[in-house]
């Protein structure tokens, strides 16, 4: 096992796929001699040259158009669009041609094409660069939807990903770049689809996943000394996600509470609330609960950041309300 950054963990998987199949490159802004926002391509430009390693002019659209061809073509391209919020200058190409192209063309071609968004909240990066946006490529159905948490997972879900024959939206977020993690180099690519269960609990299932994984946990410790036992499942994989792992642990606590950063107003966590109702209905103890962001824009001003922010507390607060109540 190696101690290694977020960043240099998504490195690494990117650098040994370059090596094993000559027909994965990437394409993007100031991935050469800048190495990417948070060097996460460092030195893969000097290493594999500039013809599997393209620096790009500043037009997203022009960027996910020429991925998507060279993927149809039988390349495996990994898209950088720095931030999830210049995903919106790709949308068409992403939605109407990337996601649709299999099913258009009655399954004679693929698009295994990467697409990094880095998303969420990091300080100071006000409206037009700290966006969750994962709900909305969720909607989209030929897309594949990752949010690692953690090195290793950013290790072995990029590889994953990678080799997936189908577009993957891969959202790192940016708070998490400089975690680290021990991580082992030699790790095979991680199933897609697959949620993992990161502190077992009896009282509340709290489900969520990338940068509120760990937020999740400081509260279910802080759960666990005011005496409520608290299941943090991190879903890891958005589209497809697993269903069974969220069942099973609702099943046993009869609570569900859903936390992420993104915007609560029409985010995922609505989704999983919904299927859990459907599905579980006489299977719960009490209403299902879930926790996003405010519907504003995200603020430069860190003390309004701060209010946008769902924290420990806010999670600990929801979770005792849930434990005391009975539907």
């Amino acid at each position: 096992m190696t101690v290694l950054s977020y960043a240099e963990a998504a490195r690494l998987a990117l650098l040994q796929e370059m090596e094993r199949d000559p027909n994965v490159w990437v394409l993007g802004e100031d991935l050469g001699p800048e190495g990417g926002v948070a060097g996460q391509y460092a030195g893969l430009q000097q290493r594999f040259g500039k013809s599997r390693v393209v620096d790009t002019p500043i037009s997203e659209s022009t960027i996910m158009g020429a991925a998507i061809g060279a993927a149809m073509c039988g390349t495996r391209p990994v898209v950088e669009l720095r931030y999830a919020d210049f995903g919106l200058c790709a949308a068409d190409e992403i939605v109407n041609q990337a996601a649709k192209a299999r099913y258009m063309l009655g399954g004679q071609v693929r698009v295994p094409a990467v697409i990094r968004q880095p998303i969420g909240m990091r300080d100071g990066m006000a409206a037009q660069h700290s966006q969750s946006t994962e709900a909305w490529w969720i909607h989209i159905p030929g897309l594949v939807v990752v949010a690692p948490s953690t090195p290793a997972d950013n290790h072995a879900l990029l590889k994953a990903a990678v080799r997936c024959d189908d577009p993957v939206i891969y959202m790192e977020h940016k708070e998490l770049w400089t975690v680290r993690g021990e991580v082992d180099e030699s790790a095979a690519p991680a199933p897609l689809g697959n949620a993992a269960v990161v502190r077992e609990g009896r009282d509340v299932t709290i489900v969520t996943w990338s940068s509120m994984v760990s937020v999740c946990l400081a509260a279910a410790q802080a759960l666990a000394e005011s005496g409520v036992s608290a299941e943090v499942i991190d879903l890891r994989t958005l589209w497809p996600w697993d269903k069974d792992a969220v069942f099973a642990s609702v099943v046993r606590s009869g609570r569900l509470l859903v936390v992420h950063q993104a915007v609560r107003v029409g985010g995922f966590g609505a989704e999983i609330v919904s299927e859990v109702a459907e599905q579980l209905f006489d299977k719960l103890k009490t209403a299902p609960r879930r926790l996003g962001a405010p519907r504003v824009p995200v603020p430069y001003s860190e003390p309004l950041e701060m209010r946008c922010r769902i924290t420990a507390d806010d999670i600990v607060a929801a979770a005792i309300g849930m434990a005391r109540a009975e539907a």
